[in-house]
Order: C-alpha cells, then sequence, then structure tokens
C-alpha cells in the first residue's frame, strides 16, 4: 500500500484538511463564547478568514509542482471554458434559489464585512474574501474532490485512474459528500453534481476551478450589492 507524498495523496488533501481544521476552530470558538468560556466580539472571528486563505494558498503553493493535472494547454479548449463559465454561472442562479429550510444546516449567518468600523479593514477583508472564493477555495476543492476523492473511491491508487473516468458509485459518493459540505447541503449536492459532469465532458480540473471560481465570483458579487451575507 503507498502512502502519503509517493502516492500523490497528501499534497491533495493537505490543503483541504487545513481549511477544514479552521471551520473547527471557528466552530469552537463560536461554542466556548455562548457558553461564557471565552469572550469575543461578533467582528473577531472574521479575521481568522484572511489567515486561513493565506495557510492554504501557501499549502497550495508548496505543493504546486506536484499538480501536474493542472494542464494550461486545457484553457484552450474554447468549447470547454465556455461550458465550465456557463456552468458556473448556472449553480450559481441554483445556489441562490436553493435556500429551502429543510435544505440547510443550521441557520448560517456568514462574514459580514459590515461589523468591521475601520474602512480600510473592512476593504481589506472584502478583498481577501473575494480571493479566498475565486482563487484558493476552487483549486483546493476541485484538487480534493474531482482529482483525488473522486478517482480514489474507484481505484486508492487514484493517479492511475485517468482523469474525467466515469462510475456512478463515484458520481454519487462525491456529489453527497461534496454537498454535506456546505450548509446549504442541497445545494451543495447540485453543485457536486454539476462540477462533476464538468469534469467528465472536459476531462480537465482546470476547467473545474474556472467552473467552481466562476460561481463563487458571481456569488461575492450578488452578496456585496444584496448584503445577504448568509451566502458567505
Amino acid at each position: 500500500m503507498v502512502s502519503g507524498r509517493g502516492s500523490g495523496i497528501l499534497p491533495r488533501v493537505i490543503p483541504f484538511a487545513l481549511y477544514m481544521a479552521f471551520i473547527a476552530i471557528e466552530e469552537a470558538l463560536h461554542f466556548f463564547d455562548q457558553h461564557g468560556l471565552v469572550h469575543l466580539q461578533d467582528k473577531s472571528l472574521l479575521f481568522l478568514y484572511p489567515v486561513k486563505i493565506v495557510c492554504v494558498g501557501l499549502a497550495l503553493l508548496l505543493y504546486g509542482p506536484q499538480y501536474s493535472e493542472l494542464r494550461a494547454r486545457d484553457m484552450l479548449k474554447s468549447t470547454h471554458t465556455f461550458a465550465a463559465v456557463l456552468t458556473g454561472l448556472a449553480v450559481f442562479v441554483l445556489w441562490i434559489n436553493m435556500t429551502w429550510d429543510f435544505a440547510t444546516f443550521g441557520n448560517p449567518v456568514g462574514y459580514s464585512p459590515m461589523k468591521i468600523e475601520s474602512l480600510s479593514l473592512r476593504y481589506a477583508f472584502i478583498s481577501s474574501r473575494l480571493l479566498g472564493a475565486v482563487v484558493v477555495v476552487p483549486v483546493m476543492e476541485e484538487l480534493f474532490w474531482r482529482s483525488f476523492m473522486i478517482r480514489y473511491v474507484i481505484d486508492p491508487e487514484f493517479l492511475k485512474v485517468p482523469l474525467g473516468q466515469f462510475t456512478w458509485s463515484s458520481f454519487l459518493i462525491i456529489a453527497v459528500l461534496f454537498g454535506l459540505e456546505h450548509n446549504l447541503w442541497l445545494a451543495g449536492m447540485m453543485a457536486g453534481a454539476t462540477y462533476n459532469v464538468i469534469f467528465y465532458y472536459t476531462r480537465s480540473i482546470g476547467q473545474c476551478i474556472l467552473s467552481h471560481a466562476v460561481t463563487n465570483l458571481a456569488l461575492g458579487v450578488y452578496v456585496l450589492n444584496t448584503g445577504q451575507w448568509k451566502f458567505w
């Protein structure tokens, strides 16, 4: 059984694990604050996000040379790129309309930069939030879900599995798990299934990243224009 760096697992898992670890820390701090074990201002936890994005971004840069599936030539296929962009926009439209109570975990409040009095700090936070959502998160998640996990379900020696190889089990498992990662779990499953389809159509992680980034950019613009912070 191969393991760690030699199997290609760590470069695709560690950035995702770091991201999830920060979410766990944030949830723990919320819990301690609600039970009077620590005392935090509402805006305090906002500043965890830039730290999270920097740490995950550095991990991606560190492992960058090992991401052989990220191929610049993939982006030259105009029909694939058009499909990725159009799909990303479609996921955004569906996402903001799939907010039913039964399809939501908890009561998400999101990241509201309006809690930050300083305009310069507020704009810095917004910039970091957009950078994270549009650049870091799509790369980190697509490397984990569509490069690693969807192939690992087929064969633990996932690097031997061609990009875009389809099986019903890998399609359904990844769509469901991707959804359960999000507060809007049903919208998440829809997005996971849709990005899977782009993966099968283009056989390109780069196009999956583009589609995911378009969704997140559209969502960021929408949130900033409407104040619907629950989507952040």
